[in-house]
């Protein structure tokens, strides 16, 4: 068992890599995304919610395969780890849009008045007012689709990412002991899955705390 433990362990960095990273891009891609999807103008809008819906209806495993199979016929290629970090970093940008905009449609509409009525700047209102808010309320709902890419990050064993799903299939067709392989893989991913739960849930608390007072 010692072995097989140490051998899925090693597929830990890479699964980090591919959660990480994607849900960095995410982060990053969400901005322009909410904003569009904010705009006062309508077409702004509607070519925001095109590319949400796009990027969330197409499956993560297609994808992949675009990324990593399709676009080195048009000259563009990128390594297994890359291809994997873009590919769920774009659909993180569309999921973490739609949690941004919650957040700032979930801030009291007399708070917003109040700031204008102050005759603070839009860039002013977003960061002393509506932004702390609006952050207080994602920070939940953003822990839990941390976790939910963590277990999605398997997906990138599909193009051959050395991550721990991979490593756990490998094993298992090598070994003949999927069974055991595969206990000890679901544990890892709940050990790693445990802190980013806690971590969202301690910040939601003080953001909570920072905001009521």
């Amino acid at each position: 068992m010692g072995r097989i433990v140490e051998l899925l362990a090693a597929g830990i960095p890479a699964t980090l890599a591919v959660t990480l990273g994607a849900f960095a891009i995410g982060l990053l891609g969400a901005l322009p995304l909410v904003a569009l999807r904010l705009a006062p103008l309508a077409p702004a809008r509607w070519l925001a919610a095109a590319l949400i819906d796009l990027l969330r209806a197409v499956p993560p495993v297609v994808w992949l395969f675009l990324i990593f199979f399709g676009l080195p016929q048009a000259g563009l290629s990128f390594a297994a780890l890359p291809a994997a970090v873009i590919g769920l970093g774009l659909i993180a940008a569309a999921y973490i849009a739609e949690i941004w905009r919650a957040g700032l449609d979930g801030v009291p509409a007399g708070q917003r008045d109040a700031a204008r009525a102050l005759g603070l700047t839009p860039l002013a209102r977003l960061r002393l007012v509506t932004g702390p808010q609006a952050l207080a309320i994602a920070v939940p709902p953003l822990g839990s689709y941390l976790v939910g890419l963590l277990k999605d990050s398997a997906i990138a064993s599909t193009i051959g990412v050395n991550e721990i799903a991979f490593r756990a299939l490998t094993e298992s067709q090598q070994s003949l002991d999927g069974l055991r392989v595969f206990l000890i893989t679901g544990v890892i991913y709940l050990a790693l899955s445990l802190p980013f739960g806690l971590l969202a849930r301690w910040t939601s608390a003080r953001l909570q705390r920072q905001v009521a007072t």
